[in-house]
């Protein structure tokens, strides 16, 4: 259904914030994993739980940026934060049930200091039967005829929701929320028949009314069956993770999985067999294969294969039924070398063995990757760099590193004589400060690129000592809203040095902080019957601008802004709860002879002509309007002809925006580097991630103005005068 294309717009972005928060970290240094000396707990426990509790406290009364006091005002947040986590939506408590628990609002401080989970412990117990209790509703509903000639509006924003008052009121929202599910699913199964040619195989409305109160059903019950599966642990990192996140939103406890799962992401590989997994019922689906993988390379294992049997090799297999799909991924995930033996079941029900032999699997989609952008008769020869984040395997000798990989790229373009350079860090969540110092440095002579600041320490300066300049051409670096952490430090250095134009959504994302993982098995002495505890991700550094600025909240603004879809809705870090506030200290000298750029005014107002007259920008804006429209729509009618005319009408306002970034940029060439080819070539797996990465190129209406830019920038500044004969054929 075409409306809910504005809703997935959103949902990309939570997504993107949520990728921001929990993967996005500045490791400044990996020696010395605490400021503070191995110590015994403040606090006798006789427990994991409380244990992991003092480290996390200790942690953060020691090295924190900017620790709070332990009150009522942190027992108040904690309380409401917690709430919000395990039921949010409000499917699960009532105001009877909240009244039980909250005598304890006052109190958090108090069982936090003594180390205590007495909240927890009353809220624990009322969640599960609460969700079964929910889940009881839900299965007597969904076999209850609905009528949906009946019915008010329902309120599909949660925060504006308040806890219904008994058991009674929560059946009728229950009833609520499937008449909606059903009725929503009802409209697209339709809409989606109606747009099919062959009508030959067309259901009734009554078939597909009840297709669409099987895949309610279906979806719930799967749903209803991941949160059964979940064991008092989890709920523990949820709890203290809403404890940490009271300091900011970027401090967090990791449990030794996250941390495995973290390391693997920043460090972009892993040795496994290359298949992402998600829950299917009682067993563990094969959501997708990594291109060139070990499992993809078998041709065996196939996307929808349902795994029902893990055997290590030489061992007796071990059926999964129940299994939670993180401990599956442990029971898959193994050292190179070794091989797992998967029982699956094909799409033909056929059960089959696969053995695989374990690998290392390189997440090829985060390294840093160029290619060469011609418009044959406009511009002519600009390279480009796409860098999804800031990865660094930080623990590993010889392990990836994006400032090597990206002066690689800058290497391998400037063989090819290419008359600017495009450095691409939209939707980059950050990363590595040591290599995003590097990786700055490959455009100027020398000089500080960032201040970072302990919370009573002076300002280290972070200082590219590197004399020699990779690169010395026209240099646009693109950004969007979220581009984070790391990203906006090589931003606002560039931008502060007068040595590149920054081209982008309104700011940045306004990560300023920097964050350090500490392992609490080596915080505290003793204890080892209760470890590993997991890791502490805390915030213990802001980072500051060579000008003296704060990236932290405000983010860096780009010289020229492009609207996306986003423009009119607020995001970033100043969304979440707690973030640190913006400060500034002293600017430090810096300066650069590599490039002048005198001539930046004029860059932008004759980007800003070109917008003016760009149907696909207009439509840009027109987009943005309607998805902050869509988001600030939050009431919809439950009855059936009521809802079918609001999508309706959505619908037809949407038809506008369909081939909005479908349509390939006329005149956009894009050629890969002569360097690249034998390896492109060298597998199918890598022809076709070649493949689908320059045919999303071809539709990027950024590219097309970022390269009008540096075709101004190179006829308005004498530093570029050499490339002018060069820049159009």
């Amino acid at each position: 259904m075409r409306v809910l294309k504005l809703s997935n717009q959103l949902m990309k972005s939570q997504k993107i914030r949520n990728m921001v928060l929990r993967s996005s970290v500045i490791i400044a240094a990996l020696l010395g994993l605490y400021f503070f000396k191995m110590t015994e707990p403040t606090v006798v426990v006789n427990d994991k739980e409380a244990l992991i509790l003092q480290g996390l406290m200790q942690t953060i009364e020691y090295v924190h940026f900017a620790p709070k006091k332990v009150d009522d005002a942190f027992s108040q947040t904690i309380y409401k934060t917690y709430l919000e986590r395990i039921d949010g939506q409000k499917r699960f408590f009532t105001q009877q049930d909240i009244d039980k628990i909250k005598p304890f609002e006052l109190k958090i401080d108090d069982q936090v200091n003594a180390r205590t989970f007495e909240f927890f412990n009353a809220s624990f117990p009322m969640l599960e039967a609460g969700i079964k209790k929910s889940e009881a509703f839900f299965n007597e509903i969904i076999d209850t005829p609905l009528n949906f000639n009946k019915g008010d509006m329902i309120e599909t924003d949660t925060e504006k929701r308040q806890f219904v008052k008994n058991d009674a009121e929560l059946k009728e929202q229950w009833k609520n929320i499937i008449q909606f599910e059903v009725m929503t699913k009802w409209v697209q199964l339709t809409d989606d028949q109606n747009e099919k040619e062959n009508k030959s195989e067309a259901k009734s409305d009554e078939e597909l009314k009840a297709d669409a109160i099987k895949d309610v059903k279906k979806r719930f019950s799967d749903w209803f069956g991941r949160l059964a599966k979940l064991r008092r642990s989890d709920r523990m990192e949820i709890y203290l993770g809403s404890i940490a996140n009271y300091f900011d939103p970027h401090t967090d406890y990791f449990s030794p999985k996250e941390k495995q799962d973290f390391d693997i992401n920043m460090g972009g590989k892993l040795e496994g067999i290359g298949a992402r997994l998600q829950p299917e019922g009682d067993y563990t689906k094969v959501f997708s294969i990594v291109v060139g993988g070990p499992a993809w390379k078998t041709k065996k294992l196939d996307e929808n294969d349902i795994i029902m049997k893990v055997a290590q090799k030489g061992q007796e297999p071990v059926d999964i039924a129940g299994m939670r799909v993180d401990d599956v991924v442990q029971m898959v995930r193994g050292k190179k070398g070794t091989t797992v033996i998967l029982t699956v079941k094909k799409k033909d029900n056929s059960i089959v063995d696969i053995a695989i032999e374990r690998d290392e699997v390189q997440l090829e989609d985060s390294k840093a990757k160029s290619v060469l952008l011609n418009m044959p008769g406009k511009v002519q020869n600009i390279g480009y760099i796409n860098l999804p984040k800031f990865y660094s395997s930080f623990e590993t000798d010889g392990g990836n590193s994006c400032a090597v990989d990206v002066a690689e790229e800058i290497k391998k373009l400037k063989n090819q004589n290419v008359n600017g350079i495009i450095l691409d860090l939209r939707n980059n969540s950050g990363g590595s400060l040591n290599d995003v110092v590097d990786m700055s440095g490959l455009f100027i002579e020398e000089g500080p690129i960032v201040q970072v600041k302990g919370r009573e320490e002076k300002p280290f300066i972070h200082v590219d000592k590197d004399k020699s300049v990779l690169y010395d051409g026209p240099l646009v670096i693109l950004v969007n809203q979220f581009s984070a952490s790391a990203s906006e430090i090589i931003v606002a250095a560039l931008q502060d040095y007068n040595r590149a134009i920054i081209v982008g959504s309104k700011s940045t994302f306004g990560k300023g902080t920097v964050q350090r993982f500490y392992d609490l098995d080596r915080g505290i002495r003793g204890y080892d019957e209760f470890k590993p505890l997991g890791n502490v991700k805390m915030t213990v550094q802001k980072f500051y601008r060579v000008n003296g600025g704060s990236n932290q909240l405000k983010g860096v603004i780009p010289d020229i802004i492009l609207p996306d879809t986003y423009h009119y809705i607020q995001t970033g870090e100043s969304e979440y709860d707690n973030p640190l506030p913006w400060t500034e200290i002293a600017a430090v000298p810096y300066s650069q002879n590599v490039v002048r750029l005198d001539h930046k005014e004029k860059l932008i107002s004759n980007s800003k002509n070109r917008l003016d007259q760009n149907k696909d920008f207009m439509l840009v804006l027109e987009s943005a309007a309607k998805i902050k429209e869509s988001r600030d729509q939050t009431k919809w009618p439950l009855k059936l002809n009521d809802y079918r005319a609001m999508v309706n009408k959505k619908e037809q306002e949407s038809k506008k925006f369909e081939k909005l970034f479908k349509n390939e940029i006329v005149g956009l060439e894009i050629k890969n580097l002569t360097a690249d080819l034998p390896k492109i070539e060298m597998d199918e797996s890598n022809k076709a991630r070649n493949d689908e990465f320059i045919k999303e190129l071809k539709k990027d209406i950024y590219l097309e103005e970022t390269m009008y830019i540096i075709r101004d920038m190179i006829n308005l500044e004498k530093s570029f005068v050499s490339l002018q004969s060069k820049i159009v054929e």
